[in-house]
């Protein structure tokens, strides 16, 4: 790829980006080697580096050759890692910009002897975690220059700060401080330092390098940035370290020595943690980056799992269908818990359901309701405001942040809910008594809500899946013979529920299941959720039927254009947003998971799942990355990476791969 990838407008395609993080925040790094987004210090702090949502304002992290049109990039991961390396090629040289936010190695610590007895524990803890973001850049050929420019724009670039050039030239090989910039807000309360750290290779020569930062003010900007130009020779280094300036630093010269260690250490992280993944079959690499990425998008002090790392990246360019997706939704919880049990990944399962254990038993609402979505402390006052001075990406307005949507009636939750405690307690732990007596208390106050008719539609997926409630909260009473005083009316609702859906969901005459009871004609690919959660069979004539129209083009009235899904037909269905928007990728993956579950008794059904697998695969990016949505010339839309897409394929995969196995596909 040509290193000068950046349009007119000045914006990157979506998919032009990779992923790193540390467990509390992420950025995005561009081909072309800027960040250009990253929010500081957590996935929900404000951003200080927002150049994709304006590329004026914003703020960003470069660092790349003087004529980009002049060197080829080539991106990759490190294997098995979420370390990000970028390689600039020229007829002169090679340079490796490698990226990546450290995390700590494993210590073992003696626990306190309560027991008055011989024998000493040990429990494992990590050791400190260096919040810092590392830019490493080594010339492996030749001789390279490179262009490095930093350009922060603090609490999403509205606050001023000033910088301050600590040493005018960092070269000298005896120099004992690696701190040379300070950015600092108006208000003094937010301190950034950046540190250099120069290795000069086996000889110090009079080409040894040295970096001669320079003030420069950008147009739209609060504040200054720092420039300058880098020459390396081959066999010699450099790298930067961004970090909160703090005046008790545990590491206050880093050096490269502490570097290595810091990248051995994060390389250990990663292969050990991706090594205990049980998965062995077809499409092992996507998977696995995959659970990187999921990993990655997880806050390690509550266990929770952000939808996606990013804000109001759009739906569709110039469109208003602009979120912030850096929360927890609820909606998410039954493919998260299937993913993490079943391929082994058990701490991460329990982290993840004690965070919503914990919401559901004391976060309802007076009434009993639950909400759609949490911090990533598991708070739910999430104020929804708008950022008029960002222009959004390709001046896609407005800008969000917050969302208003926690108490949205929602009724599938419970569904989804419900759906994952089940899971849990089948391949991971046994529930608790106080969840049982939480999870009775809440199926009762669903059964207050599943006949409301103050809706103004009523969904059918909402519909199954509080079918799936009431399903499996049986069927959790039923496994562990725990007391159900109202088993009668959760069977009662269960049944009705069943015999609604097949009576007012399905039309005859289209021969498909519908968006909902009001709107006969209109279809949703939210139907392919039914054989997944054992609503329906798979080869159920009415479900394949649904399957058959959904396949069908747009204009044709289906969902499906090249292969992709798309929720439902926006022209045609009001959803109270507005707006277009692109194919869903969890969609079009819940469809080959349920092609591949028909295919268990029809082999055409899975000969379909697995070309349309494969042509989903190819719109990945060159990460294998995917974004929330996919537009109609191919393009990657929506914020990304998005943990539904990647839960969803991750599940469609380890599928697909036991059906082509001769084994059936699980729930």
């Amino acid at each position: 790829m040509n290193a000068a990838t950046r349009d007119a407008s000045g914006y990157l395609p979506i998919e032009h980006y990779g992923i790193i993080g540390n467990m509390r925040t992420c950025a995005l790094v561009s081909v072309d080697g800027s960040i250009d987004f990253m929010c500081w210090p957590d996935f929900d702090s404000p951003t200080m580096f927002c150049r994709l949502l304006d590329k004026d304002k914003g703020g960003y992290f470069s660092i790349s050759p003087p004529d980009p049109a002049s060197c080829t990039a080539k991106q990759q991961y490190l294997p098995s890692s979420a370390i990000l390396q970028t390689r600039y090629i020229n007829e002169d040289g090679v340079v490796n910009l490698v990226d990546f936010f450290p995390r700590p190695k494993n210590a073992n610590i003696l626990t306190t002897n309560t027991t008055l007895t011989s024998y000493r524990e040990t429990r494992t803890v990590l050791e400190e975690l260096k919040k810092w973001l590392v830019r490493r850049v080594e010339c492996i050929r030749g001789q390279f220059t490179l262009d490095v420019e930093l350009f922060p724009a603090f609490d999403y670039a509205r606050k001023s700060h000033s910088t301050t050039i600590l040493q005018q030239e960092h070269g000298s090989s005896d120099n004992p401080h690696s701190k040379v910039v300070l950015f600092e807000t108006e208000d003094g309360v937010e301190r950034m330092q950046l540190d250099v750290c120069i290795d000069y290779g086996a000889n110090e020569s009079t080409t040894s390098p040295s970096v001669d930062f320079k003030k420069v003010q950008r147009p739209g900007m609060k504040g200054e940035g720092v420039v300058a130009r880098v020459t390396l020779q081959e066999g010699q280094s450099i790298s930067f370290i961004l970090r909160q300036d703090l005046p008790n630093h545990v590491t206050t010269n880093i050096t490269t020595a502490v570097l290595d260690s810091q990248q051995h250490d994060t390389q250990h992280f990663w292969h050990s943690w991706i090594s205990k993944c049980r998965y062995k079959g077809a499409w092992r690499e996507v998977v696995f980056r995959s659970l990187i990425i999921l990993k990655i998008l997880t806050y390690e002090p509550t266990g929770a799992i952000v939808a996606a790392p990013t804000f109001s990246i759009p739906e569709a360019i110039g469109g208003t269908r602009n979120w912030d997706y850096r929360f927890s939704w609820v909606r998410d919880s039954s493919f998260t818990i299937y993913i993490l049990l079943r391929l082994g990944f058990k701490e991460e399962a329990d982290a993840y359901m004690g965070f919503i254990s914990d919401r559901f038993q004391n976060s309802l609402t007076e009434e009993g309701a639950l909400p759609i979505m949490f911090t990533i402390r598991g708070e739910t006052d999430i104020p929804e405001q708008e950022l008029d001075h960002l222009e959004g990406y390709k001046g896609s307005k407005p800008v969000r942040i917050g969302n208003g949507a926690t108490f949205h009636q929602q009724f599938d939750i419970y569904g989804e809910l419900m759906d994952s405690i089940y899971l849990y307690n089948k391949y991971g732990k046994p529930i608790s008594w106080d969840v049982w007596v939480s999870i009775r208390k809440l199926l009762n106050y669903v059964l207050t809500i599943r006949d409301l008719r103050n809706n103004k539609q009523n969904f059918v997926y909402s519909k199954i899946m509080l079918w799936v409630a009431f399903d499996r909260g049986l069927r959790l009473a039923d496994k562990r013979c725990l007391p159900c005083p109202d088993r009668a009316k959760w069977l009662e609702a269960r049944d009705s529920l069943y015999d609604e859906i097949m009576e007012k969901g399905y039309n005859t005459e289209l021969q498909s299941f519908i968006q909902s009871y009001e709107s006969r004609t209109l279809i949703d690919s939210s139907i392919l959720i039914a054989p997944l959660v054992f609503f329906i069979t798979p080869t159920d004539p009415r479900f394949l039927n649904t399957v058959e129209r959904i396949l069908l083009p747009l204009d044709k009235g289906g969902l499906t254009v090249t292969g992709l899904v798309h929720r439902y037909n926006s022209e045609l269905s009001e959803d109270g947003v507005g707006g277009d928007e692109g194919a869903f990728s969890m969609c079009t993956f819940w469809l080959v998971e349920a092609l591949t579950r028909a295919g268990a008794y029809d082999h055409k059904y899975l000969v379909r799942a697995v070309n349309l697998f494969e042509n989903m695969l190819s719109f990945s990016n060159h990460h294998c990355m995917f974004s929330e949505e996919i537009s109609r010339t191919g393009e990657q839309l929506g914020n990304t990476p998005q943990a539904f897409s990647h839960l969803a394929l991750v599940s469609a995969a380890f599928n697909l791969d036991r059906a082509m196995n001769g084994r059936r596909a699980e729930s």
